[in-house]
C-alpha cells in the first residue's frame, strides 16, 4: 500500500515520538543500573552516565550485609504472591455471574460497582474501617480493601460474556456442573485475559507503598518498596556500616547503595514482564473489545 506524503509526514513523527517515550522511560532505568555498578569514584566524581565506571559490587555488599533486604524481600514476595491469587480468585468469582444475563440483580450489582469507580470512600473512613476490622499491621489490611478493582472487574467480565453459550450449554449437556465449567472450560479459555490482570494486581502488590507506610508498624512486616524509602530519606545504613565495617563504608556512597536498592526492588517485575507481554497485550485487548 502507497503512502501519501502527509501520512509519511504523520507515521515519521508517530516514530519519533514513540522512541522519544520509550528513552525516557528505558534510559533512567539504565542510568541507575550503571550506577549501581560503578566504583565510589566515579560516583563523586560524575563520570557515570549508562555505563558502569571502574566495576564494583559494593554497593550490593553494604545493602544485603546491613540493611534487612532478605527479609523485607520475602515480606514483598508473600504480599505480592497472596494477594495477587486471593484478587484475582474474587475478581474470577466477581466477573462470572455478572457476565450471566440470567444471573437476577445484575443491573443492580454491576450500577453498584460502577459506582465505586466514580466515588471511593477516601482515605480516613477505609483506615478507621480497617481499624474495626482488626487488620491495622497485618497483610489483611493490604489485601482486603482492594481485593477487586473496578477495572479488572469490568475487562474480565467482558471477557466471560464473549465466550460462546453453546459451549456452556453443551457443557451442561453433558453433565458438567457449574464449578466444573469454570475451571476446566471457562478458565482455560481465559488465558491470555487472566495472565494480564495477574501481571495488573502483582505490579500493584510488589510496588505496595502508602498503603504498607499506613497499616504496618512492625519494621519486620515492611516491603521492599519502603526499605528503599527509607534508605533514600536517611543514612542510617552507611552509619552503621561505618561501625561494623569500616573498610566498606569507605569504599561506597549513599548514591550507589540507593541505585543497588532500587534496581533489587525493580529486578524482578522486568525479569516476569517479558514472559507476560504477550498475554498482556492480547488479554487486555480482547477483554476490552468484546460484548
Amino acid at each position: 500500500m502507497k503512502h501519501t506524503q502527509g501520512e509519511k509526514l504523520f507515521y515519521n513523527l508517530n516514530y519519533i515520538f514513540l522512541l522519544i517515550i520509550g528513552l525516557s522511560c528505558l534510559l533512567p532505568i539504565v542510568h541507575i543500573f550503571a550506577m549501581s555498578l560503578s566504583d565510589k569514584h566515579a560516583l563523586m566524581s560524575g563520570t557515570v552516565s549508562f555505563w558502569p565506571v571502574d566495576f564494583s559490587l559494593d554497593g550490593y555488599k553494604a545493602l544485603f550485609k546491613e540493611s534487612p533486604i532478605v527479609q523485607d524481600f520475602t515480606n514483598s514476595l508473600i504480599i505480592t504472591v497472596v494477594g495477587t491469587f486471593l484478587n484475582m480468585v474474587f475478581t474470577i468469582l466477581a466477573a462470572y455471574p455478572l457476565s450471566k444475563r440470567y444471573f437476577i440483580g445484575r443491573s443492580f450489582y454491576s450500577f453498584a460497582i460502577i459506582f465505586t469507580l466514580i466515588f471511593s470512600a477516601g482515605l480516613i473512613p477505609t483506615y478507621l474501617l480497617v481499624q474495626k476490622l482488626g487488620l491495622i499491621n497485618s497483610y489483611g489490611a493490604l489485601w482486603l480493601p482492594g481485593l477487586i478493582t473496578v477495572y479488572n472487574l469490568l475487562v474480565l467480565r467482558t471477557f466471560f460474556e464473549g465466550l460462546p453459550e453453546e459451549l456452556e450449554e453443551a457443557s451442561r449437556i453433558d453433565g458438567c456442573s457449574e464449578w466444573r465449567l469454570i475451571i476446566q472450560i471457562v478458565l482455560p479459555l481465559s488465558l491470555p485475559v487472566l495472565a494480564a490482570l495477574t501481571l495488573f494486581y502483582g505490579v500493584g502488590h510488589w510496588n505496595a507503598f502508602v498503603n504498607v507506610l499506613i497499616y504496618i508498624n512492625d519494621s519486620s512486616k515492611l516491603n521492599l518498596a519502603v526499605l528503599v524509602q527509607q534508605m533514600i530519606q536517611n543514612q542510617s545504613l552507611l552509619q552503621e556500616l561505618t561501625n561494623t565495617q569500616p573498610e566498606l563504608a569507605a569504599a561506597i556512597t549513599p548514591e550507589g547503595v540507593k541505585a543497588a536498592g532500587i534496581i533489587v526492588i525493580t529486578l524482578p517485575m522486568l525479569i516476569v514482564y517479558p514472559f507476560l507481554q504477550r498475554f498482556f497485550v492480547k488479554g487486555v485487548l480482547i477483554g476490552a473489545v468484546k460484548g
